[in-house]
């Protein structure tokens, strides 16, 4: 986790830190925006992905035959640490700038998709393709919520259903299903 930390997001943050100390823009969503709009989707979206991204990472298991599984507890613990800091750092990076950026530049929906389709490509990087093309079932989502949520833009509600949607894909789900006996 520590190559992933210094080749991804630190220069994500790093990126997302000076457009917002120098320009501080509001399009980036460093705001909690309507507060309880962002918290009624959090607590909506956050256990709707967790579960959806659990059953996608079953099928795919089974589809290719194998799954990286934590070795215990604490070992899913400590992967769900690291994807508490992941996904606000992803989500300031590719909904706040790209996607908020974009779309006060040349409108919301090419804000949208470009922030979309780049979250999604850049999981290439690392990942083949059937997992790749799985983000796109959190990409699209939080990209909507993001464009429409009420309020001003706010990264609070996307980040806190990224980091249960990861969750889901990575550690602690898989720990979960194979604890249940789902493989």
């Amino acid at each position: 986790m520590a190559p992933d930390l210094l080749s991804r997001l630190l220069p994500f943050a790093a990126v997302v830190a000076v457009v917002e100390i120098a320009w501080r823009p509001s399009w980036l969503g460093f705001s909690a925006g309507r507060l309880g709009a962002q918290l009624v989707f959090a607590a909506v979206a956050a256990p709707v992905l967790f579960v959806a991204a659990t059953c996608v990472q079953l099928w795919l298991a089974r589809r290719r035959g194998a799954l990286s599984v934590p070795a215990g507890v604490d070992d899913a613990a400590f992967q769900a640490g690291f994807y508490v800091l992941n996904g606000p750092i992803e989500e300031a990076f590719f909904r706040g700038l790209v996607q908020g950026g974009l779309g006060i530049l040349l409108g919301a929906p090419v804000g949208f998709f470009a922030g979309t389709a780049s979250y999604v490509l850049y999981h290439r990087l690392a990942w083949p393709w059937a997992e790749t093309l799985a983000t796109a079932l959190v990409g699209i989502p939080l990209g909507l919520a993001f464009w429409l949520l009420p309020g001003p833009p706010s990264l609070l509600g996307v980040s806190i259903a990224h980091i249960a949607a990861t969750c889901g894909f990575l550690g602690p789900g898989p720990y979960l299903l194979k604890k249940l006996r789902f493989l």
